[in-house]
């Protein structure tokens, strides 16, 4: 079950491959904006040093995929799917994102239906 649509900012302000945090309900999340132009929201907690970090990582590419890297011990998030790149066990909640009117709008999963760190493999 998604919240309802929260408006973070306007999509002109968030700066290509500049992550930023969010704070949605109680709940930080990193939101990035590719080079591509689409945006793409995840936790902001690393779940390998628990620390609310990812909005300070390194935005990139592994092959296809883009990646949020944590600042913290260097492990790839595939922004898509929120997966480890790094290890198959652990995946970050991945949020809905939508831009309406020149606003990016983010839908947090609830806690009930946000995976779990980790995930078995």
């Amino acid at each position: 079950m998604n919240m309802p649509w929260v408006r973070i900012c306007r999509y002109e302000e968030l700066l290509p491959e500049r992550p930023v945090a969010a704070l949605i309900a109680g709940r930080q999340v990193a939101v990035v904006r590719l080079a591509d132009g689409s945006v793409h929201a995840v936790d902001n907690r690393d779940p390998f040093s628990q620390a609310q970090v990812l909005a300070r990582g390194i935005v990139g590419n592994r092959g296809d995929v883009a990646i949020l890297v944590s600042p913290m011990h260097k492990q790839a998030f595939d922004l898509h799917s929120g997966r480890c790149l790094d290890d198959a066990r652990v995946q970050l909640p991945v949020h809905d994102v939508r831009v309406r009117s020149g606003w990016v709008e983010i839908a947090v999963r609830s806690a009930a239906a946000a995976l779990p760190y980790p995930v078995s493999a």
